[in-house]
Order: structure tokens, then C-alpha cells, then sequence
């Protein structure tokens, strides 16, 4: 099956020049749907005592890791226990995944799970601390997604899409050499619900996008490695708010041989934040393409379409 390599725009998140940077989002969500990120504030060290962590965490014997099994979308997921593609036949995706859900500076109840700090010492402070250098940067980047769309840059602020953090961090791990030859996908082709996505990936291949979804048979082209990136895509939810505008990508990822890690982290709204056609992309000419709906009902809907079974409503991502 042949594919081809995509250039994909890269954005500096740190430029002065906003106007030509937000310019540069919307043709790169326009044509894309993906771009990669530099200057995002994230130090290689983290991102390296990350993986390790992650690595240290999936090395452990299942029966450790089952202990830990997801729970209201937090905690371990082992292999094949997921398919992303619902019309697939197969037994379930080869990858294993932890996921960490919104973390807060309050007393609430926490449902997420950490490994013991006996086993695993630093580990849970790891991945806090770099859940928030991700939202940190996430929410610099709404705000020149904001721009790109003729808004204010403090747009998704004022509607209540940012103010209280209901971010997913999601931990991939994607073994090398897989037992049966049956799979085709590490993780089946899909788009992803929400927001915006950040994804960080330890340099292994493997990423490919179909830019035109509708189209059969579909084009898939891979997504290249580059140094000290992150990769972005736009989610289903963002698609919405757009009226279409800028493109919620299928994407998948191909086995290759080698063992694999990833880090995606899912920048979605709280559940009674309203999605609905923002001013900018909807006119007479253009109406808007769909109702305004709240995001827990909307990814409620979708995870109903893909599992058959409603979501807990604390926005888990896919």
C-alpha cells in the first residue's frame, strides 16, 4: 500500500508576529486539518522523562497494570481493547494506553488513578506537571486559533471552553513485534472528537492523515517526524464550532516494526460549554450547518455512534 510524505505548515508558537501566525493556522486547518507546533514552551528533557515514565509504567507485568484498569475513563487500557474504527473487523487495536483526566488545584474528588509512588516513584508528578505545560500551551494556541478565525483572542475564554481545564491526557504505547499478523492498524483510521489535539510522539513512524475523508479510495500520506515538534489536529468538535471551515482530519497509525510511544493530549471544553456556529464562519450565503448543542451532549453522541453506550459527561476523549 503506498503512501506518500506530507510537509506539513509548522507554526511558532512564540512569534510576535500574530497576525501572519494566525494566517498561517487557518490555511494549515483549512487544507489540513494538521500542523506541527514549535516553540511551545515544552523542554525535550520533559518530554524525554515522560516517555521514560510511560515506558517504566507499560514494562510493568499486566497483572500490575490491570490493578490500575480504566475507570470514568481513567486508568489502563490493555491491548486490543479498544477499536477506533467501529466498521472494523478486527479484534481490537494493538496498542495499550493509560489515560489522565482533568486535574484541578482544589479538594474535589479526583478520579484519576496513579500507580503507587513505591512502585513508580515521581511518576504521578511527572504527568501532572506535564499535563499543564500542555494546557499552558494549549491554551496560547486557542488564542491564535481565535485570531485565524477573525475573533477576539480571548474568544474561547469568554464562552467558557477554557476556563476550567477538562483536558485528557492519553499515554500510548504500541508494541514492536506483534504475535498475530491478523492487524492491520495500530490504531484504526479515526477523527477525534473534541477541540484540538496536541500529540507527542518519541520519533518512531507510523502517523498517516487521509485529507479527504468522503474520497474512495481513500489517500493516506504520512506524517514525518520533526525534532522538538508537536503535531496538531483539529477535532470534530472545532469542525463544528467552524461551520466546516477547518477540517477535522482522519488520521491512523501503521505498525512499523518498531515499538512505539505517544502522548496525545485532548484540549476539549467542559460539558456545559455550548458548541455552536461561531459568527465568523456562517453567513446568508453560508448558514450554519448545525444546532448549538452542549459538548458533554455532543460527546455523549459520539461515543453512543462508536461504543453503544453513553460517556460519564467528564468529556473522555478519543
Amino acid at each position: 500500500m503506498g503512501t506518500t510524505s506530507l510537509n506539513l505548515p509548522i507554526i511558532d508558537l512564540s512569534s510576535p508576529d500574530r497576525v501572519s501566525i494566525a494566517n498561517s493556522i487557518r490555511q494549515a486547518c483549512t487544507e489540513y486539518g494538521f500542523f506541527y507546533l514549535v516553540n511551545h514552551g515544552i523542554e525535550k528533557d520533559s518530554v524525554q522523562e515522560v516517555f521514560d515514565h510511560s515506558s517504566n509504567f507499560f514494562s510493568l507485568p499486566l497483572e500490575y497494570k490491570i490493578k490500575l484498569a480504566r475507570k470514568a475513563y481513567r486508568g489502563y487500557s490493555p491491548l486490543y481493547a479498544e477499536k477506533l474504527d467501529p466498521t472494523s473487523h478486527s479484534k481490537g487495536d494493538p496498542k495499550e494506553s493509560y489515560y489522565i483526566g482533568p486535574i484541578k488545584d482544589t479538594a474535589s474528588v479526583n478520579l484519576n488513578q496513579w500507580p503507587s509512588q513505591e512502585l513508580l516513584p515521581n511518576w504521578r508528578p511527572t504527568m501532572e506537571s506535564f499535563y499543564w505545560k500542555l494546557f499552558a500551551a494549549g491554551k496560547e494556541l486557542l488564542s491564535l486559533i481565535a485570531r485565524s478565525l477573525n475573533l477576539d483572542e480571548d474568544y474561547f475564554k469568554k464562552i467558557g471552553a477554557i476556563n476550567e481545564p477538562a483536558a485528557f491526557l492519553r499515554l500510548l504505547h504500541y508494541p514492536g513485534e506483534l504475535p498475530s499478523s491478523e492487524e492491520i492498524y495500530g490504531a484504526s483510521p479515526h477523527s477525534d472528537y473534541g477541540m484540538v489535539t496536541l500529540l507527542v510522539t518519541d520519533g518512531v513512524p507510523g502517523l498517516q492523515i487521509c485529507r479527504d475523508k468522503f474520497k474512495q479510495p481513500q489517500v493516506w500520506e504520512d506524517v514525518a517526524h520533526v525534532e522538538g515538534a508537536f503535531i496538531v489536529n483539529i477535532g470534530d468538535m472545532m469542525e463544528r464550532w467552524t461551520n466546516n471551515l477547518y477540517r477535522s482530519t482522519l488520521h491512523r497509525v501503521m505498525p512499523t516494526g518498531k515499538e512505539r510511544y505517544s502522548a496525545a493530549f485532548f484540549l476539549d471544553p467542559p460539558s456545559d460549554c455550548v458548541v455552536e456556529c461561531i459568527e465568523t464562519c456562517c453567513s446568508d450565503s453560508s448558514p450554519a450547518r448545525f444546532p448549538p448543542i452542549s459538548s458533554g451532549d455532543y460527546l455523549n453522541e459520539r461515543f453512543r455512534l462508536t461504543y453503544g453506550s453513553v460517556a460519564d459527561l467528564k468529556t473522555p476523549p478519543i
